[in-house]
C-alpha cells in the first residue's frame, strides 16, 4: 500500500491531458498494480511521489533485503521492485488473502520477490532489513519493534503523515505522538519530507552504533 491520495490509474496520472506520457514513465508492474487497485476499488495505493522514493531507497541498497508491511494491491511493492538489484530480495506481507494472491501473481516470474499472507509480524523471521517500508501493521501499534527489524544502516520509510509547521509536530489539534516517537527515536536519524503539498513521509536510517542493542 501507500498514501491514500493515489487512487487507481487516474490518480497516478493526475487526470492531465498528457496522461499517456505519464503512464509510459511508470514501471510496467506499477501500471499493472494500479489497474488492479482501480478495478477492485482499492483506495490505498502509492502516489508516484512516494513510489519514486521507494524505488530510490531500494536502489540504494544493492544486494539488500527489502521489506514491506501492507502489500495492498502491490503498487508500493512494484515501485520497490523497480529499484531492486539483481542480487537483492523483496519480502512483503498482506493480511488480506485475496490481495496477497493477486500480488503474488504479479511477481510470480521473479524469484527475488516473496509475498506472505498474514500479520506483519511474519516479517520478523526474514529480518534484519536494509530497507523497510512500513505501511501496514507495526507502524502504529509497535514502533519500537519496527525499528528493531532494521539492519545497521537500514532505511525506514513511513508515509501518510500531514505536514505540521509546529514542533513538536501536531495533528488533529494535539501533539502527534507517533510521528514524534519516530522523529526522536534514539536509534534513528530521521527527516520528514513532503510528498505532496498536503502529505509527508518520514525517512530514517538506523544508527550503526545502536543496532543490535549496543
Amino acid at each position: 500500500m501507500c498514501s491514500s491520495d493515489g487512487i487507481g490509474l487516474a490518480a497516478a496520472t493526475g487526470g492531465r491531458a498528457d496522461h499517456v506520457m505519464t503512464e509510459r514513465a511508470l514501471p510496467p508492474r506499477v501500471l499493472t498494480a494500479l489497474r488492479t487497485a482501480s478495478a477492485w476499488g482499492f483506495p490505498d495505493s502509492c502516489t508516484p511521489a512516494v513510489g519514486r522514493l521507494l524505488r530510490l531507497l531500494a536502489a540504494s541498497k544493492p544486494g539488500g533485503i527489502i521489506a514491506e508491511s501492507g502489500t495492498g494491491a502491490g503498487v508500493g511493492t512494484a515501485w520497490l521492485h523497480a529499484g531492486l538489484s539483481a542480487d537483492a530480495r523483496l519480502i512483503t506481507v498482506e493480511r488480506d488473502a485475496r490481495l496477497a494472491r493477486r500480488a503474488a501473481g504479479l511477481f510470480a516470474d521473479d524469484p527475488r520477490v516473496t509475498v506472505l499472507t498474514g500479520d506483519w509480524t511474519r516479517l520478523e523471521q526474514h529480518a534484519p532489513f536494509d530497507v523497510f517500508f512500513c505501511d501496514g501493521g507495526g507502524k502504529r501499534d509497535a514502533p519500537d519493534r519496527v525499528v528493531d527489524l532494521l539492519a545497521p544502516g537500514g532505511l525506514l520509510l513511513l508515509d501518510d503523515f500531514t505536514p505540521s509547521p509546529h514542533w513538536p509536530p501536531h495533528f488533529a489539534g494535539g501533539v502527534d505522538e507517533l510521528r514524534l516517537h519516530y522523529l526522536t527515536h534514539p536509534a534513528l536519524t530521521t527527516t520528514e519530507v513532503l510528498t505532496t503539498p498536503t502529505t509527508s513521509a518520514i525517512v530514517g536510517v538506523r544508527s550503526r552504533s545502536t543496532a543490535g542493542g549496543d
